[in-house]
């Protein structure tokens, strides 16, 4: 029958004290922490205790000793009262909050643990990264220092086959306060080979999420910089900021990366840039800077910035960046309530394309939105009232070409709804907006515009439900609308509204035109119907078809908008989900000729071990769109998980209209618990006056357990 024994510190010093003497392995606030878990408690459990007559304590038989977050177990432990010196005989474990694990063959102690020798010591990080050496000395309480070591994060097996890669070192010291392993005579080692030699080598214990150091280095090679190296070094500039520069080197291109962190008590900054010196553009300084970030005001604001800038349009594309066409920078000031929305903000774009003229597209906008809702009780509903100002501005001055304009609007609405007996849903909407516009540059325009856009509308919903046998839920909504719009002057520029779309989002608008400065004009009638089915078994399927019929043409709208001429292309719209991962949705523009002006298919089947996924775009061409040929254009992207190890992916588009590819790509990583080697390729076939067509490949591979966080259980290979 095994003994219990619970010794408070009051009467068991020579026990507690070493027990407690591990929580000192906490490594913040060190110290500190010890003496608070110094202070509970320990609790011994062992098959036997007993006190020799040599007045020694002595305690044997699966002996666990408990104080904290430390745990000790032995075989048998032997304190000397004398000596104050404690006897472990092993297997011994020192487990210290889930983190840290020591363990030997025996050990020989002080009464405090803070000194003293290991034999055959073994210390487990995140029960995974071990380092095995003959012996173990610790000193002081804060260091253990290794003789003879061999460190890895991968799964050593018993039958003497060496691991996947080591680092053999004649002594590590491990520093448990500033949580860092101090290598000396290092050699690192790949299935016993060794392949690099380091005199003194400092590696951040795994238990640190952030410390100094290099990151996970990659290999780049494309057919315009050649092939080239990655090496990025992390610096921990404190608890809420870091650095981390990026040196890029190859034979055509000298590059230094950068990325900064800062955390705040209300907010956050990021940047990230490069610098350039290359053999693509000689002589010239090359790079580009990212920024964003937030920080929480008083009273509810919040600002915002999200800021793109890059030397020239090519930059992005040759280093494998984002590939961005426009360079949006945006500096928001918003806050967002129940019943209060307010939101201004700066805008500048930059435009990448080969084609656009920076000096003639709007590339400097102010914004300022503001709504307040109320609910009368008089009149019931919600009345809705807003003001919207806008400018937009070019650099350049020319007639016409140099257009910039000002506009402000004041919005009200006052909506209410009504389901009857027979259960028709009513919706009355009535309301009105007044613009004003100012117009410089433009001979063609007034200098001054104001308008008025009174406007009502009338909607009835027939929602009807059915429940089959099968337990699932079909609901059909049969949808009517009349409206009417009256605008009064329609002499302004068309800046912002140059695009239209036409979906199941704005079927029931009043104005389909995404800007206030063109509205539609006239009266309009909608006849749609929603349908859906809710199976038991977790399939779900949506439609929607809808029309839009008005008064008189407006010839504002671009001729794939589907909303040319009196009576609309038929709005068609579906979507399927399946309990088995599969789904499809599509949206098309359906015209007299039953032919599609636009459309997309959009399909995947998802599994937690495959997926595909692809999309199909359809367009005619338009010229006020700027697509001169019609678009055909498929991509597909899938992912498989061969194994607990093996994982592939790829990706492809294509210009069916052209018959030619557009970019492939293909990605093969192989992971373990000790190491991660990631494979890809790709080739982008596009070109223009300041972009070559290139071909990338990427290698990199991490120590996983060390340089980044490991996968643990679900990786871990088996020994044959």
């Amino acid at each position: 029958m095994r003994l219990i024994a619970s010794l408070f510190l009051s009467g068991a010093v020579a026990l507690t004290m070493p027990v407690g003497a591990f929580a000192q392995s906490q490594p913040a606030a060190g110290a500190a922490q010890g003496a608070t878990q110094e202070d509970q408690p320990a609790l011994l459990v062992a098959d036997r205790i007993f006190i020799t007559p040599e007045r020694n304590l002595v305690a044997e038989g699966n002996v666990e000793a408990f104080q904290g977050d430390t745990k000790v177990t032995a075989t048998r432990i032997t304190y000397d009262r004398e000596t104050g010196n404690l006897s472990l005989e092993g297997p011994v474990r020192i487990d210290q909050g889930g983190e840290t694990t020591l363990l030997a063959d025996s050990a020989e102690l002080d009464d405090g643990i803070m000194n003293g020798l290991l034999i055959g010591a073994r210390m487990v990080f995140d029960q995974q990264v071990q380092i095995a050496s003959v012996q173990a000395a610790r000193a002081g309480g804060r260091y253990t220092q290794f003789s003879k070591v061999s460190a890895t994060s991968c799964h050593v097996c018993a039958n003497g086959k060496p691991p996947l890669w080591q680092i053999r070192a004649r002594k590590v010291t491990h520093d448990q306060l500033e949580r860092q392993l101090y290598f000396e005579g290092a050699q690192f080692r790949i299935l016993d080979f060794p392949v690099f030699y380091f005199p003194y080598l400092r590696l951040p214990d795994p238990t640190l999420d952030r410390a100094t150091g290099f990151l996970v280095p990659s290999i780049r090679t494309t057919s315009q910089l050649g092939t080239g190296v990655q090496v990025p070094y992390f610096f921990k500039l404190g608890d809420h900021r870091d650095l981390t520069l990026t040196p890029y080197i190859s034979g055509k291109t000298r590059t230094l990366g950068y990325r900064y962190r800062q955390a705040f008590k209300r907010g956050r900054i990021e940047l990230n840039g490069a610098f350039t010196r290359d053999d693509l553009q000689e002589n010239e300084d090359r790079g580009y800077l990212f920024a964003n970030g937030y920080f929480n005001l008083n009273n509810d604001f919040r600002l915002l910035f999200d800021l793109k800038t890059t030397s020239d349009n090519a930059y992005l594309a040759d280093y494998g960046l984002p590939d961005f066409d426009r360079l949006r920078s945006e500096i928001a000031l918003e806050r967002i309530k129940r019943d209060t929305a307010f939101r201004t903000s700066f805008i500048h774009y930059k435009s990448l394309r080969d084609s656009e003229n920076e000096e003639v597209i709007p590339s400097r906008i102010f914004d300022l939105y503001f709504q307040k809702r109320y609910f009368p009780s008089s009149v019931g509903g919600e009345v809705r009232l807003g003001f919207v100002a806008h400018n937009h501005t070019r650099t350049s001055d020319q007639d016409i070409v140099g257009r910039d304009v000002a506009r402000a609007t004041f919005d009200a609405d006052w909506m209410r709804s009504w389901i009857l007996a027979s259960g028709l849903r009513a919706d009355a909407r009535f309301g009105t907006s007044v613009d004003i516009f100012d117009i410089r540059d433009d001979s063609q325009f007034p200098d001054q515009v104001t308008r008025a856009a009174p406007r009502a509308a009338l909607t009835l919903r027939y929602p009807l439900t059915r429940r089959e046998k099968s337990r699932a839920t079909q609901v059909l909504e049969p949808i009517a609308q009349v409206g009417w719009t009256n605008v009064t002057d329609q002499d302004v520029p068309n800046d912002e509204s140059t695009f239209q779309e036409f979906d199941q989002g704005n079927l029931l608008s009043l104005s389909r035109f995404p800007a206030p400065d063109r509205r539609e004009d006239g009266a309009t009638a909608v006849f749609g119907v929603n349908w859906a089915r809710y199976a038991a078994n977790g399939w779900r399927a949506l439609a929607t078809i809808g029309q839009v019929f008005r008064s008189t043409a407006d010839p504002n709208f671009n001729l794939t908008s589907g909303l040319q001429g009196t009576a609309s292309d038929v709005l068609l719209f579906g979507q399927l989900q399946t309990a088995n991962g599969w789904s499809l949705a599509g949206r098309g523009l359906l015209n007299g000729d039953f032919s599609f002006a636009k459309a997309e298919v959009r399909a995947g089947w998802n599994k937690p071990i495959v997926g595909i996924n692809g999309s199909y775009v359809w367009q005619e061409p338009d010229p006020a769109e700027n697509v001169d040929d019609k678009i055909s254009e498929i991509r597909l992207d899938g992912r498989y998980l061969v194994d607990q190890n093996w994982f592939t992916q790829a990706y492809a588009r294509y210009d069916l209209s052209e018959s030619e590819p557009i970019r492939y790509g293909l990605g093969v990583t192989y992971q373990n618990e000790c190491v991660k080697v990631n494979m890809t390729v790709s080739r982008r076939f596009t070109s223009s006056s300041s972009i070559e067509p290139s071909t990338e490949f990427g290698f990199t591979v991490a120590l996983t357990g060390y340089s980044v966080e490991g996968g643990g259980q679900q990786y871990k290979r088996r020994c044959s």
